[in-house]
């Protein structure tokens, strides 16, 4: 059963064209969203997209982690509360080299990758300088080809987001996975608990 399996792991070969793409899109509008040309959502063109691009990114995770496994490297986790990390998409095709073709394939279906890049919102996964850095960490290790992965906290509503009411700063709570987020891939099998310690000490404040 290993055998047969990794053999068709083998001839699984996603093109980058912008047929392929097209395709792929389309295919993610009806399969994965459930909606036709007529009731799909901006938004939801966006994931459709995303999902494309994802598909191809799994292909180079799966043949990353099996070189690791292979040759059985040192890694390097580099651990920070906050990852600054943007918009995933627009990073994700040019990273791919499939921008040209991403474009074509979504000029044929009547839609701009700039429009749909819009409809992503910032990952919620910080919002300072550290974050920022911890990001930059990661893009430098890529770039160097180091085995590295980055581990952090996936906040549900992100650390804040700023608005300002009648002339001053409000914070509120960042919901930024209210609508999905396409990049992630949860794996509830996995999870580990995680005890925390320590005592909560309630009291009243009064003022005079």
């Amino acid at each position: 059963m290993a055998k047969s399996f990794k053999k068709a792991e083998e001839v699984t070969v996603l093109g980058n064209d912008a047929e392929s793409f097209r395709k792929a899109f389309t295919d993610h509008i009806h399969h994965t969203l459930a909606r036709n040309s007529a009731t799909v959502t901006d938004h939801e063109k966006f994931l459709a997209v995303a999902y494309a691009v994802r598909d191809r990114l799994v292909d180079r995770w799966i043949k990353t982690q099996e070189t690791y496994y292979q040759k059985d490297v040192k890694r390097v986790y580099y651990l920070s509360l906050e990852f600054l990390i943007g918009r995933t998409l627009g990073n994700s095709v040019l990273n791919l080299d499939v921008e040209s073709a991403v474009t074509e394939a979504l000029d044929e279906l009547g839609m701009t990758l700039e429009e749909l890049r819009e409809q992503e919102v910032d990952a919620g996964l910080g919002n300072g300088g550290l974050g920022r850095l911890a990001a930059c960490f990661l893009d430098s290790m890529a770039t160097l080809e180091l085995p590295a992965t980055g581990m952090g906290i996936r906040y549900e509503y992100g650390m804040f987001s700023q608005k300002i009411v009648n002339g001053e700063q409000e914070e509120q709570p960042d919901n930024w996975l209210r609508l999905t987020n396409p990049w992630e891939i949860a794996r509830p099998s996995n999870e580990v608990k995680v005890p925390m310690y320590g005592y909560v000490v309630s009291f009243t404040r009064t003022t005079p």
